[in-house]
Protein backbone atom coordinates (compact mmCIF):
# COMPACT_ATOMS: atom_id res chain seq x y z
CA UNK A 1 0.00 0.00 0.00
CA UNK A 2 1.49 3.37 -1.08
CA UNK A 3 1.95 5.84 1.85
CA UNK A 4 0.05 9.05 1.26
CA UNK A 5 1.32 12.05 2.56
CA UNK A 6 -0.66 15.42 3.08
CA UNK A 7 -0.58 18.64 1.81
CA UNK A 8 0.80 20.32 5.58
CA UNK A 9 3.11 17.03 6.00
CA UNK A 10 4.53 18.09 2.54
CA UNK A 11 4.86 21.87 3.40
CA UNK A 12 6.46 21.17 7.14
CA UNK A 13 9.08 18.75 5.26
CA UNK A 14 9.75 21.52 2.32
CA UNK A 15 10.75 23.80 5.25
CA UNK A 16 12.81 21.77 7.28
CA UNK A 17 14.65 21.41 4.06
CA UNK A 18 15.02 25.24 3.14
CA UNK A 19 15.90 26.08 7.11
CA UNK A 20 18.80 22.85 6.69
CA UNK A 21 20.17 23.73 3.58
CA UNK A 22 21.68 26.79 3.02
CA UNK A 23 24.76 29.01 1.97
CA UNK A 24 27.77 29.08 3.65
CA UNK A 25 31.63 30.38 3.40
CA UNK A 26 33.72 29.03 5.89
CA UNK A 27 33.21 26.03 8.20
CA UNK A 28 30.28 27.27 9.99
CA UNK A 29 31.81 27.18 13.34
CA UNK A 30 34.22 29.74 13.27
CA UNK A 31 31.71 31.27 10.63
CA UNK A 32 29.62 31.45 13.51
CA UNK A 33 31.57 33.45 15.46
CA UNK A 34 32.40 35.99 13.52
CA UNK A 35 28.69 36.44 12.68
CA UNK A 36 28.21 36.94 16.09
CA UNK A 37 30.74 39.49 16.70
CA UNK A 38 29.50 41.65 13.49
CA UNK A 39 25.94 41.19 15.14
CA UNK A 40 27.47 42.61 18.24
CA UNK A 41 29.18 45.36 16.71
CA UNK A 42 26.28 46.42 14.77
CA UNK A 43 24.57 46.65 18.05
CA UNK A 44 27.14 48.27 20.05
CA UNK A 45 27.62 51.38 17.01
CA UNK A 46 31.43 51.65 16.91
CA UNK A 47 34.52 49.82 16.22
CA UNK A 48 34.92 47.65 19.19
CA UNK A 49 38.56 47.68 21.15
CA UNK A 50 37.80 44.37 22.83
CA UNK A 51 36.02 41.53 22.00
CA UNK A 52 35.55 38.52 24.81
CA UNK A 53 34.61 35.75 23.10
CA UNK A 54 33.01 32.90 24.65
CA UNK A 55 32.46 29.48 23.07
CA UNK A 56 31.69 25.57 24.10
CA UNK A 57 33.93 23.25 24.06
CA UNK A 58 32.43 21.79 20.88
CA UNK A 59 32.51 25.25 19.23
CA UNK A 60 36.23 25.57 20.49
CA UNK A 61 36.90 22.42 19.12
CA UNK A 62 35.37 22.93 15.58
CA UNK A 63 36.95 26.26 15.37
CA UNK A 64 40.47 26.36 16.71
CA UNK A 65 42.26 24.76 13.65
CA UNK A 66 40.73 25.35 10.61
CA UNK A 67 41.54 27.96 8.45
CA UNK A 68 39.06 30.59 8.18
CA UNK A 69 38.39 32.21 4.27
CA UNK A 70 39.78 35.41 3.27
CA UNK A 71 42.46 35.77 6.26
CA UNK A 72 45.45 35.10 4.12
CA UNK A 73 45.53 31.43 5.90
CA UNK A 74 44.97 32.26 9.15
CA UNK A 75 43.53 30.23 11.77
CA UNK A 76 41.58 30.40 15.33
CA UNK A 77 38.92 31.61 16.60
CA UNK A 78 40.19 35.27 17.61
CA UNK A 79 40.69 35.68 14.26
CA UNK A 80 37.11 34.78 12.85
CA UNK A 81 35.56 37.24 15.74
CA UNK A 82 37.96 39.99 14.76
CA UNK A 83 37.25 39.74 11.45
CA UNK A 84 33.29 39.77 11.98
CA UNK A 85 33.57 42.27 14.23
CA UNK A 86 36.03 44.88 12.60
CA UNK A 87 34.56 44.26 9.00
CA UNK A 88 31.77 41.67 8.96
CA UNK A 89 28.10 42.23 7.19
CA UNK A 90 26.15 41.38 10.34
CA UNK A 91 23.39 40.97 7.31
CA UNK A 92 24.47 38.31 5.36
CA UNK A 93 24.30 35.36 7.98
CA UNK A 94 26.64 32.83 7.39
CA UNK A 95 28.40 34.79 4.37
CA UNK A 96 29.23 37.77 6.95
CA UNK A 97 32.85 37.32 5.65
CA UNK A 98 33.28 37.10 2.59
CA UNK A 99 33.96 40.42 1.04
CA UNK A 100 36.72 40.93 3.26
CA UNK A 101 40.19 41.66 1.44
CA UNK A 102 44.06 41.46 2.40
CA UNK A 103 43.64 45.39 3.54
CA UNK A 104 40.92 44.59 5.91
CA UNK A 105 43.11 42.01 7.04
CA UNK A 106 45.98 44.43 8.27
CA UNK A 107 43.73 46.04 10.43
CA UNK A 108 42.38 42.69 11.80
CA UNK A 109 46.23 41.75 12.59
CA UNK A 110 47.12 44.76 13.86
CA UNK A 111 43.51 44.42 16.46
CA UNK A 112 44.95 40.67 17.17
CA UNK A 113 48.63 41.50 17.50
CA UNK A 114 47.22 43.88 20.68
CA UNK A 115 45.71 40.81 22.04
CA UNK A 116 42.14 42.71 21.84
CA UNK A 117 40.97 39.31 21.50
CA UNK A 118 40.46 37.16 24.29
CA UNK A 119 38.77 33.62 23.82
CA UNK A 120 36.84 31.86 27.09
CA UNK A 121 35.52 28.40 27.52
CA UNK A 122 31.56 28.59 28.52
CA UNK A 123 30.40 27.40 31.95
CA UNK A 124 27.53 25.10 30.29
CA UNK A 125 27.13 22.10 28.92
CA UNK A 126 25.70 23.25 25.08
CA UNK A 127 27.42 21.87 22.47
CA UNK A 128 26.27 24.88 20.19
CA UNK A 129 26.92 27.94 22.52
CA UNK A 130 28.81 31.05 21.44
CA UNK A 131 28.76 34.53 23.53
CA UNK A 132 30.24 37.51 21.62
CA UNK A 133 30.79 40.43 24.11
CA UNK A 134 32.07 43.85 22.08
CA UNK A 135 33.71 46.49 24.34
CA UNK A 136 34.30 50.17 23.30
CA UNK A 137 34.54 53.44 25.06
CA UNK A 138 32.86 51.88 28.26
CA UNK A 139 30.45 50.68 26.87
CA UNK A 140 29.31 46.79 26.11
CA UNK A 141 26.95 44.98 23.92
CA UNK A 142 26.56 40.49 24.13
CA UNK A 143 25.36 38.77 21.63
CA UNK A 144 24.24 34.88 22.65
CA UNK A 145 23.76 32.23 20.35
CA UNK A 146 22.38 28.63 21.05
CA UNK A 147 22.13 25.43 19.42
CA UNK A 148 22.15 26.92 15.64
CA UNK A 149 24.71 28.66 14.08
CA UNK A 150 22.55 32.02 13.52
CA UNK A 151 20.11 31.69 16.33
CA UNK A 152 20.66 34.80 18.35
CA UNK A 153 19.13 33.94 21.84
CA UNK A 154 19.89 37.17 23.72
CA UNK A 155 21.03 40.95 23.16
CA UNK A 156 22.29 42.79 26.18
CA UNK A 157 23.39 46.56 25.54
CA UNK A 158 25.13 48.07 28.55
CA UNK A 159 22.65 45.84 30.83
CA UNK A 160 19.54 46.60 29.20
CA UNK A 161 17.91 43.49 27.52
CA UNK A 162 17.02 44.14 23.81
CA UNK A 163 16.41 40.79 22.48
CA UNK A 164 15.45 37.78 24.53
CA UNK A 165 14.49 34.56 22.82
CA UNK A 166 14.62 32.04 24.93
CA UNK A 167 14.53 28.31 24.05
CA UNK A 168 14.86 24.69 25.79
CA UNK A 169 18.59 24.56 26.11
CA UNK A 170 18.59 20.89 26.66
CA UNK A 171 17.02 20.88 22.95
CA UNK A 172 19.07 21.80 20.07
CA UNK A 173 15.88 21.90 17.89
CA UNK A 174 13.45 23.98 20.05
CA UNK A 175 14.30 26.40 17.93
CA UNK A 176 13.39 25.24 14.67
CA UNK A 177 10.38 22.92 13.06
CA UNK A 178 9.33 19.54 14.57
CA UNK A 179 11.34 17.27 12.87
CA UNK A 180 9.87 14.37 14.09
CA UNK A 181 7.80 14.46 11.00
CA UNK A 182 10.38 13.08 9.69
CA UNK A 183 11.22 8.87 8.44
CA UNK A 184 13.52 7.42 5.70
CA UNK A 185 9.73 6.03 4.64
CA UNK A 186 8.03 9.68 4.16
CA UNK A 187 11.44 11.13 2.46
CA UNK A 188 11.65 8.53 0.06
CA UNK A 189 7.91 8.84 -0.76
CA UNK A 190 8.53 12.42 -1.10
CA UNK A 191 11.95 11.88 -3.43
CA UNK A 192 9.78 9.97 -6.03
CA UNK A 193 6.94 12.18 -5.99
CA UNK A 194 7.16 15.49 -4.84
CA UNK A 195 6.62 18.26 -7.81
CA UNK A 196 9.92 18.76 -9.23
CA UNK A 197 9.53 22.97 -9.12
CA UNK A 198 9.03 22.70 -5.83
CA UNK A 199 13.30 21.54 -5.01
CA UNK A 200 14.92 21.83 -7.99
CA UNK A 201 15.68 25.73 -7.12
CA UNK A 202 17.72 24.80 -3.92
CA UNK A 203 19.70 21.92 -5.41
CA UNK A 204 20.73 23.83 -8.59
CA UNK A 205 22.14 25.19 -5.87
CA UNK A 206 23.31 22.68 -4.26
CA UNK A 207 24.92 21.44 -7.54
CA UNK A 208 26.63 24.39 -8.68
CA UNK A 209 28.18 25.79 -5.35
CA UNK A 210 29.15 22.32 -4.26
CA UNK A 211 30.43 21.06 -7.28
CA UNK A 212 32.67 24.27 -7.99
CA UNK A 213 34.44 24.08 -4.32
CA UNK A 214 35.03 20.17 -5.52
CA UNK A 215 36.59 20.82 -8.62
CA UNK A 216 38.69 23.63 -6.81
CA UNK A 217 39.92 21.01 -4.19
CA UNK A 218 40.93 18.99 -7.22
CA UNK A 219 42.95 21.83 -9.35
CA UNK A 220 44.70 23.50 -6.21
CA UNK A 221 46.95 22.10 -3.28
CA UNK A 222 44.55 22.35 -0.12
CA UNK A 223 45.33 20.18 3.43
CA UNK A 224 46.24 16.86 2.41
CA UNK A 225 44.50 16.90 -0.80
CA UNK A 226 43.63 13.47 -0.29
CA UNK A 227 41.00 14.20 -3.54
CA UNK A 228 43.44 14.72 -5.56
CA UNK A 229 45.51 12.32 -4.41
CA UNK A 230 43.16 9.46 -4.87
CA UNK A 231 42.48 10.84 -8.72
CA UNK A 232 46.05 10.79 -9.16
CA UNK A 233 46.21 7.14 -8.32
CA UNK A 234 43.44 6.14 -10.71
CA UNK A 235 45.29 8.23 -13.63
CA UNK A 236 48.73 6.13 -12.79
CA UNK A 237 46.21 2.95 -12.65
CA UNK A 238 47.04 2.19 -8.98
CA UNK A 239 43.39 2.91 -8.24
CA UNK A 240 40.48 1.35 -10.30
CA UNK A 241 38.94 4.05 -12.77
CA UNK A 242 35.63 2.80 -11.07
CA UNK A 243 32.29 5.05 -9.62
CA UNK A 244 33.08 3.90 -5.84
CA UNK A 245 36.88 5.70 -6.29
CA UNK A 246 35.71 8.85 -8.56
CA UNK A 247 32.72 9.69 -5.73
CA UNK A 248 34.84 9.16 -3.23
CA UNK A 249 37.91 12.19 -4.79
CA UNK A 250 35.16 14.26 -5.90
CA UNK A 251 33.88 14.74 -2.65
CA UNK A 252 37.08 14.96 -0.61
CA UNK A 253 38.42 17.32 -2.38
CA UNK A 254 35.64 19.49 -1.94
CA UNK A 255 36.62 19.36 1.97
CA UNK A 256 39.90 19.63 1.53
CA UNK A 257 39.49 23.23 -0.18
CA UNK A 258 36.57 23.82 2.40
CA UNK A 259 39.08 22.68 5.48
CA UNK A 260 42.08 24.38 3.79
CA UNK A 261 40.45 28.19 3.70
CA UNK A 262 38.60 28.35 0.56
CA UNK A 263 36.72 31.49 0.25
CA UNK A 264 34.29 29.17 -2.24
CA UNK A 265 30.44 29.15 -0.59
CA UNK A 266 29.25 25.61 -0.20
CA UNK A 267 24.81 24.70 0.50
CA UNK A 268 25.39 23.06 4.05
CA UNK A 269 23.23 20.45 5.74
CA UNK A 270 22.43 20.40 9.33
CA UNK A 271 24.89 23.43 10.34
CA UNK A 272 27.63 22.08 8.25
CA UNK A 273 29.64 22.69 5.20
CA UNK A 274 31.26 19.23 5.32
CA UNK A 275 27.37 17.09 5.86
CA UNK A 276 26.18 19.07 2.85
CA UNK A 277 29.43 18.31 0.52
CA UNK A 278 29.11 15.05 1.65
CA UNK A 279 25.10 14.60 1.19
CA UNK A 280 25.94 15.76 -2.18
CA UNK A 281 28.71 15.83 -4.04
CA UNK A 282 28.98 11.84 -4.45
CA UNK A 283 25.64 11.94 -5.68
CA UNK A 284 26.07 14.63 -8.11
CA UNK A 285 29.19 12.80 -9.66
CA UNK A 286 27.32 9.62 -9.78
CA UNK A 287 24.57 11.24 -11.82
CA UNK A 288 27.33 12.62 -14.17
CA UNK A 289 29.13 10.01 -15.04
CA UNK A 290 26.09 8.01 -14.80
CA UNK A 291 24.58 10.13 -17.85
CA UNK A 292 21.33 10.76 -15.16
CA UNK A 293 18.78 13.52 -16.01
CA UNK A 294 19.05 16.64 -13.70
CA UNK A 295 15.52 16.00 -12.54
CA UNK A 296 16.90 12.86 -11.32
CA UNK A 297 19.38 13.97 -10.02
CA UNK A 298 17.22 16.28 -7.76
CA UNK A 299 15.10 14.03 -6.46
CA UNK A 300 18.09 11.77 -5.38
CA UNK A 301 19.31 15.18 -3.68
CA UNK A 302 16.65 15.50 -2.12
CA UNK A 303 16.56 11.82 -0.70
CA UNK A 304 20.16 12.25 0.46
CA UNK A 305 20.06 15.63 2.36
CA UNK A 306 16.57 15.11 4.06
CA UNK A 307 17.88 11.67 5.10
CA UNK A 308 21.08 13.44 6.59
CA UNK A 309 18.71 15.67 8.46
CA UNK A 310 17.12 12.83 9.82
CA UNK A 311 20.24 10.50 11.31
CA UNK A 312 21.89 13.76 12.40
CA UNK A 313 18.78 15.40 13.98
CA UNK A 314 19.09 12.36 16.73
CA UNK A 315 22.56 12.75 16.85
CA UNK A 316 22.60 16.35 17.61
CA UNK A 317 24.52 19.47 16.30
CA UNK A 318 27.27 19.03 17.75
CA UNK A 319 28.81 16.01 19.09
CA UNK A 320 31.89 13.32 19.30
CA UNK A 321 30.06 11.92 16.72
CA UNK A 322 31.35 12.65 12.94
CA UNK A 323 28.80 14.02 11.21
CA UNK A 324 29.92 13.15 7.95
CA UNK A 325 29.11 9.64 8.93
CA UNK A 326 25.64 10.49 9.19
CA UNK A 327 25.13 11.91 5.45
CA UNK A 328 27.52 9.03 4.22
CA UNK A 329 24.59 6.73 5.66
CA UNK A 330 22.15 8.74 3.72
CA UNK A 331 24.48 8.49 0.60
CA UNK A 332 24.41 4.92 0.95
CA UNK A 333 20.36 4.33 0.68
CA UNK A 334 20.21 7.60 -2.33
CA UNK A 335 22.80 5.33 -4.47
CA UNK A 336 20.26 2.22 -3.98
CA UNK A 337 17.49 5.11 -4.47
CA UNK A 338 18.97 5.75 -7.84
CA UNK A 339 19.09 2.53 -9.25
CA UNK A 340 15.52 2.04 -9.09
CA UNK A 341 15.83 0.36 -5.55
CA UNK A 342 12.61 -0.50 -3.42
CA UNK A 343 12.06 1.81 0.34
CA UNK A 344 13.38 -1.33 2.02
CA UNK A 345 16.60 -1.85 -0.05
CA UNK A 346 17.39 1.85 0.59
CA UNK A 347 16.42 1.05 4.18
CA UNK A 348 18.53 -1.59 4.40
CA UNK A 349 21.36 0.09 3.12
CA UNK A 350 21.64 3.28 5.19
CA UNK A 351 21.42 -0.05 7.91
CA UNK A 352 24.33 -1.17 6.98
CA UNK A 353 26.79 1.98 6.68
CA UNK A 354 25.52 2.97 10.19
CA UNK A 355 26.78 -0.35 11.14
CA UNK A 356 29.93 0.47 9.80
CA UNK A 357 31.16 3.52 10.44
CA UNK A 358 29.12 4.84 13.55
CA UNK A 359 32.68 4.37 15.62
CA UNK A 360 34.37 7.95 13.72
CA UNK A 361 34.80 10.44 16.12
CA UNK A 362 34.42 13.93 15.68
CA UNK A 363 37.78 15.90 16.61
CA UNK A 364 37.25 19.47 15.23
CA UNK A 365 37.07 20.95 12.11
CA UNK A 366 40.48 20.21 10.28
CA UNK A 367 42.07 18.61 7.13
CA UNK A 368 41.36 15.20 7.87
CA UNK A 369 37.64 15.70 8.37
CA UNK A 370 38.77 15.40 3.85
CA UNK A 371 40.17 11.68 4.84
CA UNK A 372 37.17 10.81 6.78
CA UNK A 373 34.41 11.66 4.36
CA UNK A 374 36.89 9.54 1.73
CA UNK A 375 36.45 6.54 4.14
CA UNK A 376 32.08 7.14 4.62
CA UNK A 377 31.91 7.72 0.55
CA UNK A 378 33.66 4.08 0.51
CA UNK A 379 31.49 2.42 3.22
CA UNK A 380 28.62 3.94 1.62
CA UNK A 381 28.73 2.55 -1.84
CA UNK A 382 29.31 -1.15 0.05
CA UNK A 383 26.51 -0.67 2.77
CA UNK A 384 24.62 -0.14 -0.85
CA UNK A 385 26.06 -3.17 -3.05
CA UNK A 386 25.18 -4.94 -0.06
CA UNK A 387 21.24 -4.37 0.07
CA UNK A 388 21.47 -3.98 -3.25
CA UNK A 389 22.70 -8.03 -2.76
CA UNK A 390 19.56 -8.77 -0.04
CA UNK A 391 22.12 -8.29 3.09
CA UNK A 392 21.41 -6.34 5.62
CA UNK A 393 23.04 -6.31 9.46
CA UNK A 394 20.94 -7.58 12.01
CA UNK A 395 19.49 -6.52 15.13
CA UNK A 396 21.43 -8.92 17.11
CA UNK A 397 24.62 -7.04 15.26
CA UNK A 398 25.52 -4.22 17.91
CA UNK A 399 24.00 -1.09 17.81
CA UNK A 400 21.29 -2.47 15.01
CA UNK A 401 17.67 -2.06 16.05
CA UNK A 402 14.48 -4.02 14.16
CA UNK A 403 14.23 -1.41 11.82
CA UNK A 404 15.77 1.43 10.32
CA UNK A 405 13.86 3.92 12.69
CA UNK A 406 15.63 2.26 15.49
CA UNK A 407 18.67 1.90 14.68
CA UNK A 408 18.96 5.30 14.02
CA UNK A 409 17.74 6.41 17.34
CA UNK A 410 20.35 3.92 18.43
CA UNK A 411 23.15 6.10 17.24
CA UNK A 412 21.56 9.04 18.86
CA UNK A 413 21.50 7.80 22.06
CA UNK A 414 25.27 6.61 21.10
CA UNK A 415 26.30 10.03 20.11
CA UNK A 416 24.57 12.06 22.81
CA UNK A 417 24.49 9.70 25.98
CA UNK A 418 27.37 7.23 24.93
CA UNK A 419 29.93 9.58 23.71
CA UNK A 420 29.88 12.77 26.20
CA UNK A 421 32.94 11.50 27.85
CA UNK A 422 34.65 10.88 24.66
CA UNK A 423 33.42 14.40 23.82
CA UNK A 424 35.57 15.78 26.62
CA UNK A 425 38.38 13.40 26.54
CA UNK A 426 38.75 14.54 22.58
CA UNK A 427 38.55 18.49 24.02
CA UNK A 428 41.35 17.92 27.13
CA UNK A 429 43.45 16.06 24.46
CA UNK A 430 43.40 19.01 22.00
CA UNK A 431 43.67 21.70 24.69
CA UNK A 432 46.43 20.16 25.70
Amino acid sequence: MSLIINREEEQLILKIMEEEIVPAEGCTEPIAIAYAAAKAVSYLGKRPEELIINVSGNILKNAKSVVVPNSDGKVGIEVAGAMGALFGDPQADLMVISKITSDDMNVVNHFLEEHRAKVKLADNNMTLYINIEAIAQKECVSVEIKHTHTNITKVIKNGEVIIDQPCNDNDFNSSLIDRSILSIEKIYHLAKNIEIEKIEKIFEKVFTYNSRIASEGLASKYGVNIGAAIQKNIDKGLYGDDQRNRSASFTAAGSDARMGGSAMPVMTTSGSGNQGMTASLPIIKYCIDQDIEKEEMYRALFMSHLSTVHVKTNVGRLSAYCGAMTASAAVSGTLVFLEGGKVENVKNAITNTLGNVSGVICDGAKASCATKIASGIYSAFDGAMLAQMGSVLQAEDGIIGDCVEDTIKNVGTLAKEGMKSTDKTILNIMSN
